[in-house]
């Protein structure tokens, strides 16, 4: 079981950025952010406690929120039609889960290759509470002949169960899921886009320079990854006014603000889900801090440039420099609880295209050394442009580079390399009386 990482933030569409909340629980306490999964576990307590000799409290226990929540997979994801089929969430076992709660949303997007054209695209799905229905249904995507669909799931709480037609998915190994990360068909999807790579038919983009004269960076770049990389997605969804919700399109957004308006004020009453994932903070902060362009593709609903976990992956793997950072078996979602496993290890990377594991030579040990060695070097290399960056999350960092800070200090305890490297943490915090991080040494 991994440990919730930081999540985005349920936001309004007049800001131009997401907000971001991807921390630990023991991070997120210790910057005094609230953790759904440890508040969770102490409201069961005391919820157990108290319903002892009352029915009418144990019914109410339904009612209490939950970390662990399951997504209903459609029949046939993979066709249009199953893309166009809502997912259903609910709870894993007993309390309540709820997309719009942002501690408990779940998402998925695809990605499609055409394998006559090598041409790319993507389809985020959309996910409603079970029994409920969407504010806009979403129309079935076109899909070319024979196209390569693989599929990919994010979650803002503790454990993501699929269920329903999982027969092309992977939630972890025969012991324990991974947590909040899943897939559909990727192994398939990518040994598509490799051919057609090797074919010529798709050609991955170049990376670019960035602002500090290196490489921009890529989700295998150690400048960037965290605890658990290559993990979550770039989707986001709108919340109506009544809490039902729809793709995030330009039509969908402008449907539902004309539809529905404040009297007075004439702001839409329409909010943004997004999941806290390594890719949306890639495409949506630290690229524009350092002047560099994501790799984007249609999408299929909206018609517009969109990025992906897939297309991160995809030019990550043709474009990434060494030393290059892949899944380790210290990833909290690669564990087997408290114990290193190659085959859940191996089973994560199929996921995004990564090799299996070396586990001679790709130690977590190593994995530790270079992210506090070359990763810390180019988190600090780069404070000049960071630290003019937006904060992804107000509430827990005061600007972009504090935010890497943080995330990086958070890393060093979850991936438990105290203890492997025999030493103390490099990140030195500096916090408010409001617990935000307003500095850091690195």
């Amino acid at each position: 079981m991994s440990e919730p990482k930081m999540r985005w933030k349920t936001i309004r569409p007049t800001f131009v950025l997401p907000q971001l909340k991807k921390l630990s629980v023991r991070s997120r306490l210790a910057l005094g952010v609230p953790a759904l999964a440890v508040l969770g576990a102490a409201v069961a307590v005391v919820a157990t406690v108290a319903v002892q000799g009352d029915p009418q409290l144990a019914a109410n226990q339904t009612n209490v929120p939950t970390p662990n929540c399951t997504l209903i997979v459609p029949a046939n994801p993979l066709s249009a039609k199953g893309l166009a089929t809502p997912y259903q969430l609910t709870a894993t076992d007993g309390g309540h889960c709820t997309e719009t709660n942002a501690d408990q949303s779940a998402f998925v997007q695809a990605t499609i290759l055409d394998p006559a054209t090598g041409k790319l695209s993507v389809f985020d799905p959309l996910v409603v509470d079970k029994g409920s229905r969407p504010e806009v249904a979403p129309t079935p995507p076109a899909l070319p002949a024979g196209a390569a669909v693989g599929i990919w799931f994010g979650f803002n709480g503790t454990n993501l169960t699929l269920r329903g037609d999982t027969g092309s998915c992977v939630n972890g190994d025969g012991n324990s899921i991974f947590g909040q990360y899943a897939y559909c068909n990727a192994q398939p999807f990518f040994a598509a886009a490799n051919n057609a790579i090797a074919r010529k038919k798709l050609v991955i983009p170049p990376l670019g320079t960035g602002k500090d004269g290196k490489p921009c960076m890529t989700t295998r770049d150690y400048g960037l990854v965290d605890q658990d990389q290559s993990d979550n997605v770039t989707t986001t969804y709108l919340q109506a006014r009544d809490g039902r919700i729809a793709q995030d399109t330009p039509a969908n957004e402008a449907r539902l603000g004309a539809a529905k308006v404040r009297p007075k004020t004439k702001a839409k009453v329409v909010a943004k889900l997004n999941n806290g994932s390594d890719n949306l903070l890639l495409d949506a902060f630290v690229d524009p801090a350092l002047g560099c362009t994501p790799y984007t593709a249609t999408d299929l609903a909206s018609g517009k440039q969109v990025t992906s976990l897939a297309l991160d992956e995809l030019q990550a793997a043709a474009r990434q420099a060494a030393p290059i950072a892949l899944v380790p078996t210290n990833d909290p979602m690669t564990m087997d609880g408290t114990r290193f496993s190659v085959n859940k290890t191996n089973l994560y990377r199929v996921g995004v295209d990564m090799p299996q594991i070396n586990p001679r030579t790709e130690t977590p040990q190593a994995y530790c050394r270079a992210l506090f060695t070359t990763g810390l070097q180019r988190t600090k290399l780069d404070e000049r442009f960071t630290k003019t960056g937006p904060s992804p999350d107000p509430g827990a960092a005061s600007n972009l580079f504090t935010f890497l800070a943080q995330r990086l200090s958070g890393s060093f305890d979850n991936l438990g390399c105290g203890k492997l490297l025999h030493t103390g943490n490099p990140v030195h915090l500096t916090t408010n009386k409001a617990g935000v991080v307003v500095d850091a040494g690195l």
